[in-house]
């Protein structure tokens, strides 16, 4: 989100930073979530990540949003009006797939407006 936040202030651009989940995988077992709130622990993690980059009180507009659904499809939607769209990336191994990361692969190849993916070590 560092970079994201740079460039938003660099353009005088908002920030529209998007935490999106679903839920985990069950694998064909039933699995009782009822005791997980999934969308509070999104909104805490997010508001914890935006503190942390920008501060209390940022100086860039910033819309924060939990979003439920596939990660990728998620975000090439929230984008679909965007002027770009950021996504960090862990990039493991040597393949392009696994340097990407796929959220960040399938967002450079579907998204409607340019994608920068940022290794996790340069958020």
């Amino acid at each position: 989100m560092r970079w994201a936040a740079r460039q938003a202030a660099l353009t005088g651009s908002e920030l529209h930073p998007i935490q999106a989940w679903q839920l985990p995988p069950n694998h064909g077992m039933p699995v009782d979530y009822s005791d997980v709130d999934f969308a509070a622990r999104a909104h805490k993690n997010l508001e914890h990540i935006i503190r942390e980059v920008l501060g209390e009180h940022p100086t860039t507009p910033v819309t924060p949003e939990v979003l439920v659904g596939h990660p990728p499809a998620v975000l090439i939607e929230a984008a679909a009006d965007a002027d770009l769209l950021v996504v960090g990336s862990h990039g493991h191994g040597a393949f392009s797939g696994m340097l990407l990361g796929s959220v960040g692969q399938h967002c450079a190849q579907h998204a409607a407006c340019p994608v920068v993916i940022v290794r996790t070590g340069d958020r």
